[in-house]
Formats: C-alpha cells, sequence, structure tokens
C-alpha cells in the first residue's frame, strides 16, 4: 500500500512554484526595507546620551572637572543649545533625503534594480558607521556629524522607490490595502529593532549603536546581491495581470465599495483592451508632469508631507521626550518609545482593513488623522501620570499617526500608480511612488527641525505644531474624501476610473 504523502510536503507542494518565488520577493523586500529603518533609528535613542543630568551621574574619582554641569556630556552637544544642534542633525539626514527621493525614482526606473538596492545599503551601512566611530575617533566637530548624515540621508533614498518597483513587478492588481498593510509593518519593525539594538550599547559606548545597525543593512545589501530576482521573467515565471478586474474575468472589483472612491483609486475600466504582450512591452518612463497630472497624486501628497511631519517627529524626538518629561534613563526611554512602533503597525493593518472593506482610502485617512490630534494632545497632558498610561497611549497615538501613512506609502500609491496611463508599467511606477513618498519626505525634514527649533520654549508648543500638522492633513483630503461620502449616499454615478476626479 502506498504511504500518504507527509503533511509537511503535502503543504509545500500545495503551493505553486511562482508563489514561492512572489513569497519569497516580499520576505526579501520586506527585510531590506526593516535593515534601512533599523539603521535611522540609533540618533534618536543616543540623543538623551549625548546631553545627559550630569547630576545624576556618577563622577569617575580620577576625572578632573571644573564644570559640573557638563562634563558627562559629548560635545559639541554640552550647551544650552543642544537640541537645536540636534535638529541641524535631523535635517541633514531628512532634507538630503528629501531631495535625493525625487531622484532616486528616476534612477530605480534605468538602473538594474538588484544592483541599486544593493550599493545603497552597502553605502547606508558605510555612513551609519562613519557616525558611530565618531566616538571612538574622539570627534567632536558639528560639521562631521552634520556631513555623514546628509550623505547616509542621500544613500536611504534607493530603498523606497526600488523595493516598490520589485513588488510591482511581482504582483498585479488585488485587494491591497490588508497585505500591503501587513507588508508595510517592516517601518515599524525596523524602528523597534533599530532602538533594541542601539538601546543595548547606548549607555556603555554609543558607537556601537550605530556601528552594529550599519553592519546589519551593509550584509542585507550583500543579501540583495545574491538573491533578489528583480522580475518573473529571470526565473520563467509568469508575470502578474495588470489589466482591470473586468478584463480579468473577477467577479469581485478592487474595493468594495462601488462609490466615487473606486474613481479615485481603481484602475480604469477603459483601460485599453490590447493583448497583454502590447501592455508588457508600454515600459517607457512616465514623467514628473505626466505623474502629478494622475488625479489625487497632488493630495495625497501634500496630506502625506503633514503626516510625515508628525511621524518623523516622533520618530527622532520621542525618546528625548520621554527622558526629558518621565525622567526616564536613555536606554528605558529607547524602550518605551518602541511601544510608537508596535501601535503603528497595528494601526497600518487596521487601515488597510477598514480602507479595504469601505473603499474609501481617503475618508479612513481623514479620520485617523482627526480622531490623531485630541490624542496627541491628551497624551502630552496625562501620557506620563502612570506606566499604564503612557504604554496605552503610546499605542493609541502610534496607530492613529502611522496608519494613514502607512496607507498612502503603499495601498494609495499602488492604487493611484496603476491608474490607465501606467498600463500596469512597473518601472514608471517608481515615479510616481518617489514624487509621492518624496514630498512626505519635505515634512519628515521639516517636523524635527521645527521641533528642535521649539522645544526650548516648552513640549507642549511641540505638541501644538504636531496637532496642526495632523489637522492640515485631514484638510488636504477634505474634497477626496467629499467624494466618497457623496458616492455613499448614492448621489455619485457607479463609475470607475479617475477621470472625474
Amino acid at each position: 500500500m502506498k504511504s500518504s504523502l507527509a503533511p509537511g510536503i503535502q503543504l509545500i507542494t500545495s503551493f505553486s512554484r511562482d508563489s514561492w518565488y512572489r513569497g519569497f520577493t516580499l520576505f526579501l523586500t520586506f527585510l531590506f526595507y526593516t535593515a534601512y529603518h533599523l539603521s535611522r533609528k540609533p540618533i534618536s535613542i543616543v540623543k538623551s546620551e549625548l546631553h545627559r543630568n550630569c547630576s545624576t551621574v556618577i563622577r569617575p574619582a580620577d576625572l578632573n572637572i571644573t564644570d559640573n554641569a557638563t562634563w558627562c556630556d559629548w560635545a559639541p552637544f554640552d550647551q544650552d543649545n543642544y537640541k537645536t544642534l540636534f535638529g541641524v542633525l535631523d535635517n541633514c539626514f531628512l532634507v538630503a533625503y528629501a531631495i535625493g527621493m525625487f531622484f532616486s525614482g528616476i534612477f530605480g526606473e534605468r538602473l538594474p534594480l538588484r544592483y541599486y538596492l544593493s550599493a545603497g545599503m552597502l553605502l547606508s551601512g558605510l555612513f551609519t558607521c562613519l557616525f558611530g566611530f565618531g566616538y571612538y575617533w574622539n570627534i567632536h566637530s558639528i560639521w562631521y556629524y552634520g556631513f555623514v548624515q546628509a550623505m547616509n540621508g542621500l544613500m536611504q533614498t534607493t530603498g523606497w522607490p526600488a523595493v516598490v518597483a520589485c513588488v510591482g513587478n511581482w504582483f498585479g492588481k488585488g485587494k491591497r490595502g490588508f497585505i500591503m498593510g501587513v507588508w508595510n509593518s517592516h517601518t515599524s519593525v525596523g524602528n523597534i529593532l533599530g532602538s533594541l539594538i542601539a538601546g543595548v550599547f547606548v549607555s556603555s559606548a554609543w558607537g556601537m549603536s550605530f556601528i552594529v545597525p550599519g553592519i546589519i543593512i551593509a550584509s542585507t545589501g550583500i543579501l540583495c546581491f545574491f538573491f533578489l530576482v528583480e522580475k518573473p521573467e529571470d526565473v520563467n515565471c509568469t508575470p502578474p495581470q495588470h489589466h482591470s478586474e473586468q478584463e480579468s474575468g473577477e467577479k469581485e472589483p478592487l474595493l468594495h465599495s462601488s462609490s466615487s472612491s473606486e474613481r479615485i483609486f481603481s484602475g480604469s475600466s477603459a483601460i485599453s483592451s490590447e493583448p497583454a504582450e502590447a501592455a508588457e512591452d508600454h515600459t517607457e518612463a512616465i514623467s514628473f508632469c505626466g505623474a502629478l497630472s494622475i488625479p489625487g497624486v497632488v493630495e495625497f501628497s501634500l496630506c502625506l508631507l503633514f503626516a510625515k511631519l508628525v511621524s518623523y517627529t516622533f520618530l527622532y524626538w520621542l525618546p528625548l521626550y520621554i527622558s526629558n518629561v518621565a525622567h526616564f534613563e536613555a536606554k528605558e526611554a529607547g524602550d518605551m518609545s518602541t511601544l510608537f512602533d508596535v501601535g503603528g503597525i497595528m494601526g497600518g493593518i487596521m487601515a488597510g482593513l477598514v480602507s479595504d472593506y469601505t473603499g474609501g482610502r481617503a475618508t479612513t485617512c481623514g479620520v485617523m488623522l482627526l480622531a490623531a490630534a485630541p490624542m496627541l494632545f491628551l497624551y502630552n497632558y496625562i501620557g506620563q501620570r502612570s506606566i499604564g498610561t503612557t504604554i496605552g497611549m503610546l499605542l493609541l497615538c502610534g496607530g492613529l499617526v502611522n496608519g494613514p501613512y502607512a496607507l498612502i506609502t503603499t495601498a494609495v500609491s499602488a492604487d493611484l500608480g496603476t491608474h490607465e496611463s501606467l498600463r500596469g508599467n512597473a518601472r514608471a511606477l517608481s515615479t510616481v511612488t518617489a514624487i509621492i513618498d518624496g514630498t512626505g519626505s519635505i515634512g519628515a525634514a521639516l517636523g524635527p527641525l521645527l521641533a528642535g527649533l521649539i522645544s526650548p520654549s516648552g513640549w507642549n508648543n511641540v505638541f501644538y505644531m504636531l496637532i496642526s500638522a495632523d489637522v492640515l492633513a485631514c484638510l488636504f483630503l477634505s474634497r477626496l474624501v467629499y467624494k466618497e461620502v457623496k458616492g455613499w449616499c448614492g448621489r455619485a454615478p457607479r463609475q470607475r476610473g479617475f477621470k472625474e476626479i
């Protein structure tokens, strides 16, 4: 009698060769962007170590000092303007990142993604390590640290457009909200791991808080060079279907709702019924103005500018805020700040689920942004009263702040990037993604800089700035939200595509 196949083997063989390659690509791109964010996080953890309250630190008996107030600080961050200097460091990275992002999509379209990503991660690892070497080389120049941060910012722009383009090569149209919400957790996972790794070394030798993450992202660059497969055709797999659902015979639309949100996000039903071969040959890059003309790109780009302003201010300043207000040590503050990113993971997944179910990407973002404003106000006033309150408020604020950010940079970008003018062109998708994320990165640069300038006048003013940014982000979506709500109320005609926006 022939023995039955082992259950584990049955599970393995139930997936096709194409499915294994797609899953492997999704895992690799998740790992790569986790490493990118992991290497960005150490600066926020180390800030509270570079400038400490020296009166609470035990002074070595053999240390001959004349200034008891700053003996334990790292020059040049031992002066009263240390918060401004921290803001300068953040801004060096983020301004370079914002500028480079607009060009990164162009390079991502024209260079092999495997080489582009590998080189980007290796160079990011180098400049991350160089910041940490400043500890061992006893460097106290703000110009050195600013230059290293700026170069690292430029290298980091290689990541997002390239991984999105790679995923676009392997995955066609489908219900993106939930899947991309889970995939986009690489941002928060990277922040959490970066905080934990940096926290291990921050109190003993803060240079290692940068060197270890730098080695990790450089290692993933080597992994990318040896294992990334850019296109299904390279390994004789079936290319994904980029045509609309009606053409492919699917009974369910991309979004459940038949409201005007479908006209915002779904691929147009007016897509040419050219053969698949003709669509695949349509690989020329979309122009910058052509990408901007896609309905919804400008609104979501401006919304992301303010949403990312809030998110990145927390990314770079939350550990220092917790340390100053709750009087935690540097490692404890860094560990506590990871709860914000845990909330961000849940918020991103929830935003994807809700937007898939309702068909309202803009409305989902708008509601979460509106809810985030009062929650930030409450966190500033009652968030440090107890450990339980701190944990709960960090989780809630993280979900509401990062949920819209995650939805726009993943599912919304993919929806807009599959507009009929692109014909499923994943190479052009990198330009659309770079425009949206590049505009958001301007806000990411402004937020930490404004926090550095405003924080000397009190943390309350920083939170007022963040609340105002959340409200502005919501206002930029008001037109799209109105059209979605109007469609749900039955006053808009049922028509798919972007043309009526």
